[in-house]
């Protein structure tokens, strides 16, 4: 029988451990997260929330979807805060991604000011899930200023690459007591399964599904590998030997014998 293995944020139980994230929206993209890769929770970047005239993010998330706003365009705290207390105005919740940028060549996440707006966000009642450069040290900070959860970058966003900080998202893993979300450049679905196998409680992902030749298998793929790398890393992953080679049955019984 299969137990229940939820992924618990901020008090609230998820089935998914797969999360849409907010870069490249079309409705095409959304159903296929929802129906085939079992998407609970969507990101939603409040700036583009009604970009275009006859178009509203919102009208393609339905309802029962947990709405993650993020403060994507935000360059330090104090725009991240503006920004999430207008998404919780606009009706979309306690949840929120802390995403703080200056950086616009690289898009890195700028730490120092992530643990300041996690901290004042945490204070008034937000759910925090902080995006960050896997550090040790910040993403302690983090925590105790109040994050939900942190969420460590795999690579660049947006880039596809995998897991370049596979070391360091595994110290996050190995050392922080919240939730690990493994968020931006998970290119591939064997990467998410790598990422899950290592620990991680969950992966955000857009990119890598908008991008590829069939949304929907794609989308149906990560949510597989996502499942089959959590129930690996429940299961224990059996042991690697440092050199030479070990039978699985003894080695008795030759022909010559």
């Amino acid at each position: 029988m299969k137990k229940k293995d939820p992924l618990v944020l901020g008090g609230q139980e998820f089935s998914s451990r797969f999360i849409l994230g907010s870069g490249k929206y079309s409705l095409n993209l959304i159903k296929a997260a929802i129906e085939y890769a079992e998407a609970q929770i969507i990101t939603l970047a409040v700036r583009r929330t009604n970009t275009k005239e006859n178009e509203n993010i919102l009208d393609y998330i339905p309802e029962g979807i947990t709405l993650l706003p993020n403060t994507s365009g935000a360059r330090n705290a104090e725009e991240a805060v503006r920004i999430a207390r207008l998404a919780k105005e606009l009706g979309c919740g306690d949840f929120v991604k802390v995403e703080i940028m200056g950086d616009t060549k690289y898009l890195l996440p700028d730490n120092v000011e992530t643990v300041k707006a996690t901290e004042l966000l945490a204070k008034e009642g937000f759910i925090v899930l902080a995006y960050m450069y896997p550090d040790l040290y910040t993403a302690r900070d983090l925590v105790n200023a109040g994050a939900a959860s942190v969420m460590p970058l795999a690579a660049p966003i947006g880039s596809n690459k995998g897991l370049a900080t596979r070391e360091f998202l595994q110290i996050l893993i190995d050392e922080i007591d919240v939730p690990i979300i493994v968020d931006a450049g998970i290119g591939k679905p064997s990467e998410a399964c790598a990422a899950m196998e290592m620990g991680a409680a969950a992966i955000m992902s857009n990119t890598a599904i908008a991008t590829s030749g069939d949304i929907p298998r794609m989308a149906a793929a990560f949510k597989d590998a996502i499942q089959a790398g959590r129930s690996a890393y429940l299961a224990g992953l059996g042991r690697v030997l440092g050199r030479g080679a070990s039978a699985s049955n003894p080695l008795t019984g030759f022909l010559t014998d």
